[in-house]
């Protein structure tokens, strides 16, 4: 049976362009470390290759989405489930006194502060994270541009259809459907996303940096954020993270923002990957380092780098950007490894 990838809409998911990169992994690989997890996109294809999969992410949110569709092999949601999740009454919890007229009217923010409560009376852990996706999903078709960083005034604007088609010459009617409704009409998909493929999958919520020596894989991806592009991953979500943990929290250190610092930071990177047979490297036109720089940063660890590139139209919130980028696969052997990998996450020492 073939399985399929659910609607996520993350800023720099590869869900386009996933099979593409995955059938460049070698013949001989068992099992993928797919580091900036993000939408969970590769590591899903990944997984429906019969890879063993460890994906990592610092953003809760993805971490979780990962938990819920990638480590999680077979628990769904049923409709007793959904049932506990909108029951009782909305109340003023930390969206409502952080959120309100912020991102979403009061009365939205206190139905999900009743629906975070409510998420913590399932089960087990994989429902638990299959309704905080679920829930995020429908928060995101309620935000403009589907990120959080967008100002209240322009979220009041465009969620007045009205204006949104007189301006836009189309109506986006699901920016005022509940927050049950979204959540419901999605939850078929994400439950048909579960599937087992007889590995022992798991998920990880870290740095990359604090992690790297502690994970062993045949395959390393790498998709750091874009040097150069869009890439406030915390700007976009964190508030996300906040929903899940009940507080504000201090945005992480974005270590891939800064162009000064780029070039070190990849070195750095590439430093630390001895665990890994294969490395695979997504990154495109418009950000920086150049591919000549990454290249040539890669050659210092490897005599085998391949580049492979694909034209690719980033498309995120049903408005695709005019631009036509190149996506470039950077493909390193890695000649230094004396010997095979295993799997092995030394669960102990983190």
């Amino acid at each position: 049976m073939m399985h399929k990838f659910p609607k996520i809409n993350f800023i720099g998911n590869k869900e386009k362009i996933a099979k593409w990169i995955t059938d460049y992994f070698p013949k001989d690989a068992e099992s993928i470390f797919d580091a900036f997890s993000g939408g969970s996109s590769v590591s899903y294809q990944s997984k429906m290759k019969g890879l063993k999969v460890i994906s990592n992410d610092i953003l809760k949110i993805n971490y979780l989405l990962s938990k819920a569709l990638i480590e999680n092999n077979s628990t769904k949601l049923s409709y007793e489930d959904v049932e506990i999740l909108f029951s009782g009454v909305p109340k003023e919890g930390f969206m409502f006194n952080n959120y309100s007229e912020v991102f979403f009217f009061p009365k939205e923010c206190a139905a999900l502060d009743l629906y975070r409560e409510n998420i913590e009376k399932l089960d087990s852990e994989y429902k638990k994270a299959l309704a905080l996706v679920l829930m995020r999903r429908a928060m995101i078709r309620k935000m403009p541009y589907s990120r959080f960083n967008i100002n209240w005034d322009k979220i009041v604007q465009l969620r007045d259809e009205k204006y949104s088609y007189e301006k836009y010459k189309r109506k986006r009617a699901y920016h005022n459907q509940s927050f049950k409704s979204l959540f419901i009409e999605n939850v078929s998909e994400y439950n048909r996303a579960v599937f087992d493929n007889n590995k022992e999958n798991l998920s990880l919520n870290d740095d990359i940096f604090n992690i790297l020596d502690n994970v062993k894989a045949d395959v390393i991806y790498l998709d750091p954020p874009y040097t150069g592009t869009m890439n406030d991953y915390f700007g976009f979500y964190g508030m996300l993270d906040e929903y899940i943990v009940g507080k504000k929290l201090q945005p992480f250190e974005n270590n891939f923002i800064d162009k000064k610092t780029s070039i070190a930071l990849f070195d750095k990177l590439f430093s630390k990957l001895n665990n890994f047979k294969y490395w695979y490297l997504s990154y495109n036109n418009s950000s920086y380092p150049t591919k000549e720089q990454l290249v040539k940063l890669l050659g210092n660890y490897s005599n085998n780098v391949q580049l492979v590139e694909k034209p690719h139209i980033y498309k995120i919130t049903g408005k695709e950007n005019k631009k036509v980028n190149m996506e470039y696969l950077f493909i390193v052997e890695n000649t230094n490894l004396t010997s095979k990998t295993e799997l092995a996450y030394e669960r102990a020492e983190l």
